[in-house]
């Protein structure tokens, strides 16, 4: 069996590729700047070709970049909802017995800070949540044409894998160089916003959990559990042997997309996938030396 991984260059691409293997499945990773293959999801004829050579078993779009300012509207556009349809037209045409998988987004969402399940009302409150947004119905489109798709509505998820200027690997990566004796003063936005904390590791086995299943197209793959950024500041500055307020600076005029946002999984959750890694150990993780 094989499976396409298309945005293969970042976390969950990596880990989903680790599952894969696991599971006996021959994963073939595609990403514009890493992987197995080059190859940018919004270039029509490259997917074609790729889906037409492999003919795989199953497709994961995770392509995306991890922005929701309004000048990366048209990438997303390209790469989100372009590379949705890119995907799921090749597979039509050239794989239908494949299983498609197209990450969506807790952000694609009303949020009032309630739960988040997949039956809640989309909004559109950014670039980023509007190619979401169409990329489902162009999912849910191609489903009514026979073509076997999935949507996973990924929510705040973190590894060892992030880079330096996500939050929560910008804390970590602060707390480990202030323990070495740096004097630095790390200026981060509202503490006080609520978000998870759920490994990739664990998403992408979620991933692969509803993709091997019949009965749901849909689900929201998240922990349901929601801790503040002064959590995780409190987290891994302790197992730094620091006190985090001593070392950290609120940003002046900052405003925060939400103050809370966090997913209601029972869907997924009755698939038979719950998350392996807590909190705490998720900040451990994050906190080793790579």
């Amino acid at each position: 069996m094989t499976a396409l991984i298309f945005g293969a260059g970042g976390q969950d691409g990596h880990y989903l590729a680790e599952a894969c293997t696991r599971e006996g499945i021959h994963p073939v990773t595609v990403s514009r700047n890493a992987g197995d293959v080059l190859c940018d999801v919004g270039d029509t004829s490259l997917v074609t070709a790729l889906v037409r050579q492999h003919r795989p078993d199953y497709v994961f779009h995770l392509a995306a970049r991890s922005t929701t300012r309004h000048d990366a509207l048209f990438e997303h556009h390209a790469t989100i909802a372009g590379g949705t349809l890119n995907i799921l037209e090749a597979v039509r045409a050239h794989s239908p017995h494949a299983r498609v998988f197209i990450a969506g987004s807790g952000v694609q969402f009303a949020n009032d800070g309630s739960p988040i399940a997949e039956g809640a009302p989309f909004a559109a409150t950014s670039p980023y949540a509007v190619a979401r947004i169409q990329s489902v119905y162009a999912a849910r489109y191609f489903r009514a044409l026979g073509v076997n798709t999935y949507i996973g509505y990924l929510f705040h998820h973190e590894s060892p894998r992030r880079s330096p200027s996500h939050v929560s690997m910008m804390i970590a990566l602060a707390a480990r160089r202030i323990a070495a004796g740096s004097a630095e003063v790390l200026t981060i936005g509202d503490a006080a916003v609520e978000k998870e904390w759920t490994f990739a590791g664990d998403v992408a086995d979620a991933m692969l959990t509803l993709v091997r299943q019949g009965d749901v197209s849909e689900a929201v793959i998240g922990s349901g559990a929601a801790y503040s950024i002064a959590q995780w500041l409190d987290a891994c500055f302790r197992l730094a042997g620091l006190t985090w307020s001593d070392y950290v600076r609120a940003r002046e005029g900052f405003t925060p997309e939400y103050a809370r946002l966090v997913s209601d999984p029972r869907t997924i959750n009755k698939l038979g996938w719950r998350p392996k890694v807590d909190f705490t150990a998720l900040a451990a993780m994050m906190m080793r030396e790579p």
